[in-house]
Order: C-alpha cells, then structure tokens, then sequence
C-alpha cells in the first residue's frame, strides 16, 4: 500500500480533532465575550461552562482515547510495511465511526446509538491489532 493510502484516514482523523477543538475555543471565547461564564469561574474545571460546550468539550477529550490506538497502529504498519489494503480499509472504517460517533456526541447525544458507534470503532481497533500483531510478529 502507498505511504498515502495508509496516511489518510490518520489526517482525516486529525482534522476531525482539530476541527473539534477550534470549534470548541470558538463557543469559549465566545461565551466568555458574552459573559455567560467568568475566567475565575472556569479556572479550576468545566462545571461552570454551559452544557453545549461541555459536550463539544467532551467530544474533543473523547478523541484521545481510541484514536490513540489508531495513530499508534499506523505509526507501526508503516514502520514494519505491514499496512496492507486490508489495514487501510479497516482504518477507513475506524475514522468513518469516529465521525459518526462525534456527529452524535455534538449533536442529538443519544448515548445508545453513540455507544453502539463507539463500540463498533473499539471493535475495529482490536481486529487491526491482531492482524498487526500477527503479521509483524509472525514475520
């Protein structure tokens, strides 16, 4: 597989987190502006922020707890040229639930249907990681 087809889906999955926390300094700023909270009443943690940005907050916080996993599988399939059409398409489909689940988190917050997005990624992690870990331990 190409250095580009395997670095794809891992920009796409830092954009996702970039977009996230720019949208989330956006509502800050401007619920600061607005003085809907006081920087003494943020300092120490999130309880007086309003609900919305709570959840963009959480959603952003949520991108480094899978997708760290996923940045390190990647790092390791290049390295080893384990990265193979299988790899990319598992991938693929990791970051296409990472924006499902954020779509979710930002938007209507059910939490089944996050949950069940989240434990579909969670799941396509692990085959990653086995395939990975066979291939390059088996080599």
């Amino acid at each position: 597989m190409s250095l580009q087809a395997v670095l794809l889906p891992v920009f796409v999955q830092v954009a996702l987190s970039l977009a996230l926390v720019i949208w989330l300094a956006w509502l800050r700023t401007r619920a600061l502006d607005r003085k809907e909270v006081r920087p003494d009443d943020i300092a120490l943690g999130q309880k007086a922020w309003p609900e919305r940005i709570v959840q963009i907050g959480n959603s952003f916080q949520n991108q480094f707890e899978l997708p760290v996993l996923f940045y390190l599988a990647a790092i390791i399939a290049i390295l080893t040229r384990k990265a193979d059409l299988a790899f990319v398409i598992l991938s693929w489909i990791f970051v296409v639930s990472r924006l499902v689940h954020a779509f979710v988190h930002t938007g209507s917050n059910v939490v089944p249907l996050r949950g069940g997005v989240y434990g579909l990624g969670m799941l396509v992690l692990v085959v990653m990681w086995v395939l990975l870990a066979i291939r390059v331990l088996g080599s």
